[in-house]
């Protein structure tokens, strides 16, 4: 290494950033971070960033905090890792017993892994393989809606419909059916989602009724298409799958990776629809986001399934190096307990009304935002050349992408998801953290549109 570089000028020799166009680099380096605390995040410069998107939507109760910090260095003095396979810890066992009080009912049983397209991939092979031993080897494809994402593995990728994801690795990827999803801010049935009976549905309705019986499973966001660029539909579109799915005997996977604990203003989207899952993926809130865990859970119905004598074949036999980490496991009882010992949930919901007034207050008039839309603490903010048509920008234009340049200037990260600029901080954020992100938020978008 060249000790006269910079630490950013050092990265971009070494390092090939995720989900980027390096080239874009060039004119917009790494910004190298010093240290968080809260919702900030501190540059090697000293200059005070609001992490207005957690990270990538996995920070849930802010930076450096000093709970979860002490659970991890507690834990790290006793054991950082064990195999577990015929092996365990008492730091595994614990958090299952807590997730089960706090999780969908009905839901019992927990499969470690270490993110959360490993998460996905293994309730598809879950599912897949449910069917094959109880009697259906003949389900076999998965349903899914369409601009959903699941994840970046192969199986995830192919459940997972974005284009802007998927397209180029059509040729690598199971053959999956579509079910055109909600888009309630752009209803084809002129329909609003606070009032309608979701007519929409009967989209699903066809494909099951043409494709259910060769189908293992259904995969769904619950009630949030995230990178779709944060789609909400109401929860009676999920009480409808769930019914479906019983009726054609289609199993019902939740990807609750960027919905769970407490992002929708419950614990699981899943509780607004009053709705289980057949089986839950979970990663990114679950550790706090300070390291990489996440967990499939499922019921004892399908765990039984695989329970046989050896030589039967039957055994689930998947596996990550990482499963049960006592670290992660730390950070995930830490989390735990700050929701059993502070009002979190209650704190979110004011600071949810809050933000949601401040932001119609800056935007809900402004010409290029076409529509705010919110379910707890995330909104999203859909910018659109001409309000009344809902005409979108051209995305060649990048508009988000310019305005998050102009707020990362201004001390904001708020990473877009094309053209849709979004809020999904951490559960702790403040009422005043909350004014200077929309102030900051609104200076950035006025000096691009």
């Amino acid at each position: 290494m060249n000790p006269a570089k910079t630490l950013a000028e050092k990265d971009l020799e070494y390092i090939w950033h995720p989900c980027s166009q390096m080239k874009d680099y060039e004119t917009l380096p790494p910004i190298v971070i010093d240290h968080g605390k809260g919702v900030y995040l501190y540059g090697e410069d000293g200059k005070e960033y609001i992490d207005i998107v957690s990270s990538w939507w996995c920070n849930l109760l802010g930076h450096c905090n000093p709970e979860i910090n002490a659970g991890i260095k507690e834990q790290l003095d006793r054991l950082e890792h064990v195999i577990f396979a015929n092996f365990t810890h008492e730091g595994a066992i614990r958090l299952c017993e807590q997730l089960t009080e706090m999780i969908p009912k009905g839901l019992t049983k927990f499969n470690f892994s270490d993110n959360g397209s490993a998460a996905v991939e293994c309730a598809l092979k879950m599912a897949f393989q449910y069917q094959y031993q109880t009697g259906h080897p003949e389900r076999t494809r998965f349903l899914c809606l369409s601009e959903g994402y699941h994840g970046e593995t192969v199986g995830a990728l192919s459940v997972g419909t974005l284009d802007l994801y998927a397209k180029l690795y059509r040729p690598m990827l199971i053959d999956t059916v579509r079910v055109p999803a909600p888009d309630c801010y752009r209803c084809a049935y002129g329909e609003c989602r606070d009032s309608c009976q979701c007519q929409c549905f009967e989209q699903a309705e066809k494909a099951f009724e043409q494709y259910a019986k060769e189908a293992c499973a259904m995969i769904v966001e619950p009630l949030l298409q995230g990178s779709a660029g944060m789609r909400i539909y109401p929860p009676l579109y999920l009480q409808k799958l769930r019914r479906l799915c019983d009726e054609y005997g289609v199993l019902l996977i939740a990807d609750e990776i960027a919905t769970g604990f407490g992002r929708t203003g419950k614990l699981f989207a899943c509780d607004h629809a009053d709705i289980s899952p057949d089986i839950l993926c979970l990663s990114k809130g679950l550790t706090g986001g300070y390291l990489p865990m996440a967990i499939t859970v499922t019921t004892d119905r399908i765990y039984q399934a695989f329970y046989a004598d050896y030589n039967e074949g039957k055994a689930f036999l998947h596996s990550h190096t990482y499963s049960g980490n006592p670290l992660g496991c730390a950070a995930a009882l830490a989390v735990q307990n700050i929701f059993r010992q502070q009002p979190i949930l209650k704190n979110a919901e004011q600071r949810t009304r809050y933000l949601n007034r401040r932001l119609s207050e800056a935007l809900e008039e402004h010409p290029n935002v076409g529509e705010i839309r919110h379910i707890g603490l995330i909104h999203a903010m859909e910018l659109v050349q001409n309000k009344q048509t809902k005409q979108p920008f051209d995305p060649k234009e990048r508009m988000g992408y310019q305005i998050y340049q102009k707020a990362l200037d201004e001390g904001l990260l708020l990473r877009p998801l094309g053209n849709v600029l979004y809020f999904n901080p951490p559960l702790v954020i403040t009422e005043e953290e909350i004014d200077k992100a929309v102030d900051r938020c609104v200076t950035a978008i006025n000096q691009v549109l």
